[in-house]
């Protein structure tokens, strides 16, 4: 994971800011320099450079480059597990769990509604493109939205029900459109990772399905065969009744 957050790159100044591109292309290097050979790398003081140090959360450049090596470090080591590893898993916990119950639910909410919003971003977001094809296909209008401030007819909205797909179910982006869709009157259908996210919380209802999240460097790589599997066998409840 990278050791700027985006709080810290928004406060950086114009000085601070060539310092922090010149470190992300070239983090390797600027791992083992010493600041003066950065500050005359950069161009800049030492003054700037210390500064840019606290900004980045450490107190001088030494700690600053030890956090640097750590992050380089944890890169080298990220280690993706097997496709067939995650799927089991997600596998063998549905035979011990109320999922069955959970998407006979959903479907049976669905089939009530007249129209079926899906929303999500990023990989989330291409899936509940999909899963807005997919019940169309079974009979069900369904639209992907991907703006929040997108304007949805209210024959759209009456007697709708939203399906949003998340895997932290943290997304602030999500969050808004949730917000918005709730207060239009729409029922709110989430499928996450956790049931004890944001987005689970403020739902009408959720199905969680808990595989281990994995990264790869700064990317969510965490499965999404879980999703299809539920979006799937919802869609077949639905056509069956």
């Amino acid at each position: 994971m990278s050791i700027f957050t985006h709080e810290m790159i928004v406060s950086f100044n114009e000085l601070e800011t060539a310092l922090y591109n010149y470190i992300s292309q070239n983090s390797e290097k600027a791992a083992y320099m010493r600041i003066r050979e950065l500050a005359d790398e950069t161009h800049v003081s030492t003054a700037t450079i210390l500064r840019f140090c606290r900004k980045a959360g450490c107190e001088g450049f030494s700690e600053f480059k030890i956090k640097l090596k750590m992050s380089l470090e944890e890169k080298k080591k990220t280690v993706i597990k097997s496709p067939q590893h995650s799927i089991t898993e997600f596998f063998e916990r549905t035979l011990h769990s109320d999922l069955e119950y959970k998407m006979q639910e959903a479907a049976t909410l669905v089939s009530a509604a007249d129209s079926i919003i899906f929303i999500g971003t990023g990989s989330s977001g291409i899936l509940a493109e999909y899963g807005a094809r997919y019940f169309s296909a079974i009979g069900k209008f369904s639209l992907y939205i991907k703006d929040p401030h997108f304007p949805i007819h209210t024959k759209f909205r009456d007697n709708s029900v939203t399906i949003v797909l998340s895997v932290s179910g943290e997304n602030p982006f999500t969050v808004t459109q949730i917000n918005q869709l709730k207060k239009e009157g729409s029922k709110i259908i989430s499928i996450t990772n956790n049931k004890l996210s944001t987005i689970a919380k403020i739902s009408n209802m959720n199905i969680s399905y808990y595989v281990t999240e994995e990264w790869y460097q700064d990317s969510n790589v965490t499965t999404q065969v879980p999703v299809i599997y539920i979006l799937e066998a919802i869609a077949r409840k639905i056509s069956r009744e």
